[in-house]
């Protein structure tokens, strides 16, 4: 007979949780790759930013190294397949994003807001509520063009909206 003492607990699942940490290294090292011929300030800015994060991300890899050796963690991705319901939306979503990279130049910024809003908020919930989730998607995406285009002038990729608000306005 087995002494409920005697069991060693499970060991935490935590190897999803590394996915942006990793994403977030690779690219930090990457980007700092590409700032060499950028004005000093920018390289400062930059480098300062950067390093935080790479710290952050070792600090963080250091406590995952410390816990696994422990035997508190493990490596397994648990979470990040589970419950294995979710993972045909998740992939839906990944595809959405994917396309949002891919149509943004073509569709400018705000229809392609709206749109991703509109449809990964229609996965997200099940397609229950879509006069709800169109108005939202609509008010957010205008509220971006409104922050980012109109009031920040950043240059987001134009599309027939902003082709049109531009003459309209």
């Amino acid at each position: 007979m087995t002494d409920e003492t005697d069991k060693k607990p499970e060991r935490k699942p935590i190897g999803g949780e590394l996915l942006i940490p990793v994403a977030a290294a690779l690219f930090t090292i990457y980007y700092f790759s590409t700032i060499t011929e950028v004005p000093f300030n920018a390289q400062a800015s930059a480098l300062f930013v950067g390093t935080i994060l790479l710290f952050l991300c070792v600090v963080f890899f250091i406590r995952i190294l410390v816990g696994v050796r422990r035997g508190d963690l493990s490596l397994r991705v648990g979470a990040l397949i589970e419950p294995v319901s979710f993972v045909p939306k998740r992939l839906i979503l990944l595809g959405l994003t994917i396309a949002y990279i891919f149509v943004v130049d073509w569709l400018g910024f705000t229809l392609t807001t709206f749109l991703f809003l509109a449809l990964s908020m229609t996965v997200l919930n099940d397609g229950k509520r879509k006069g709800f989730i169109v108005a939202l998607s609509a008010i957010l995406a205008v509220a971006g063009w409104l922050l980012f285009v109109v009031a920040f002038e950043t240059r987001f990729p134009a599309g027939p909206f902003e082709q049109l608000m531009q003459k309209v306005l």
